[in-house]
């Protein structure tokens, strides 16, 4: 009685799902359902989005959301539907941006939340590629007269204290043996209305931040992102990890939009392309092969997502160009052929 008693102890603790976890990691809830399913059957995607950040996202007075990684998220609609409104979009705090994907309450996270080792391998998510790479630098007035952030010294610069951007800069100019003084802030919005009020000199963070003060300010024109970059910062989707499928096909989404800027398909010019006789174009709009088949997609579900958010140099040039009155050159987000990092393997 006792050894079949043990058996069926057993097997019970085996059935039952695991509830212990390692400190401080969030355990990946079980899913028994593809992503891919439960989008389709709700019918459109949640996607996790950064609160506020002027060209990476931003919602207008009518409550429209746009921004370059808003427009990833309708790309991944536009590849499952045809159809790029089908996305709602949910802003997250940095701290909890992770939890709510994990949880399997947002299907995606696509905001400026930077790929590291910890981030990959601690909390049950994965990136599923770079969309953009960014890096810590300067910004300073054109009143400062420095053009390298190796020019700056003797001035008071702005910082967000407990992070690893200060320490970053504290090294850099250790490194150079420069004085300068620190005025050190909680978040991005108090150091954006610091250094607008003329307390600091210049300041620092992601090429990202910078770019969406500057956008900010009364004459962003005046206002100068130093070349320079003290770190690395790559930008991406993520998802939660274990759903192979859903993985693929965001990470394939993305390749499709850099794919098309190099083959120099757009979506003014995606209809004349279709009769192309280059393998690789016909490959992408679905004319040859079929490449929606391991989604369970149209043929010409790539085709769809160029025809929704354009390509990779599209996007680019919409939410950073110069018609938003501050561009933001592409440096390391130009193409591999451009001398950039942006790459993508082939369709084939």
């Amino acid at each position: 009685m006792r050894l079949v008693l043990a058996l069926v102890l057993m097997a019970g603790a085996a059935a039952s799902p695991v509830l212990s976890q390692t400190e401080g990691e969030t355990a990946s809830p079980p899913f028994s359902i593809s992503t891919l399913e439960t989008v389709r059957t709700r019918g459109y995607v949640i996607c996790a989005a950064a609160r506020p950040m002027p060209g990476f996202a931003q919602i207008s007075p009518e409550s429209l959301w746009s921004g370059f990684d808003v427009d990833i998220c309708r790309a991944v609609a536009a590849a499952i539907f045809g159809d790029p409104s089908r996305v709602e979009f949910r802003p997250l705090s940095g701290e909890s941006r992770f939890a709510h994907l994990v949880q399997g309450e947002v299907d995606l996270v696509s905001r400026t939340a930077s790929w590291t080792m910890s981030r990959d391998t601690n909390y049950g998510i994965t990136y599923v590629g770079t969309s953009f790479f960014d890096g810590q630098a300067f910004m300073v007035s054109d009143s400062v007269g420095a053009v390298s952030a190796y020019e700056l010294e003797n001035l008071v610069v702005c910082a967000t204290t407990g992070t690893e951007s200060l320490g970053r800069m504290r090294d850099f100019f250790f490194a150079g043996q420069v004085s300068y003084e620190e005025l050190l802030y909680e978040d991005r919005e108090d150091i954006a209305v610091a250094y607008r009020s003329g307390r600091c000199d210049a300041i620092t963070g992601p090429a990202s931040w910078l770019h969406a003060i500057r956008r900010t300010m009364p004459e962003p024109g005046t206002h100068r992102i130093l070349p320079e970059r003290i770190s690395k910062e790559p930008y991406g989707p993520v998802v939660r990890s274990g759903d192979k499928q859903w993985e693929d096909l965001v990470r394939w989404t993305l390749f499709t939009v850099i794919n098309a800027e190099e083959l120099g398909v757009t979506s003014v010019n995606i209809d004349s392309m279709l009769s192309a006789r280059t393998p690789a174009i016909r490959r992408l709009l679905g004319v040859e092969g079929d490449f929606g088949a391991p989604f369970g997609l149209e043929r010409t579900w790539m085709r769809d997502v160029i025809r929704a958010v354009g390509s990779y140099g599209e996007l680019y040039e919409r939410h950073f160009g110069a018609a938003n009155g501050t561009p933001l050159r592409r440096g390391q987000n130009a193409l591999w052929t451009n001398g950039g990092l942006i790459f993508a393997p082939p369709i084939t």
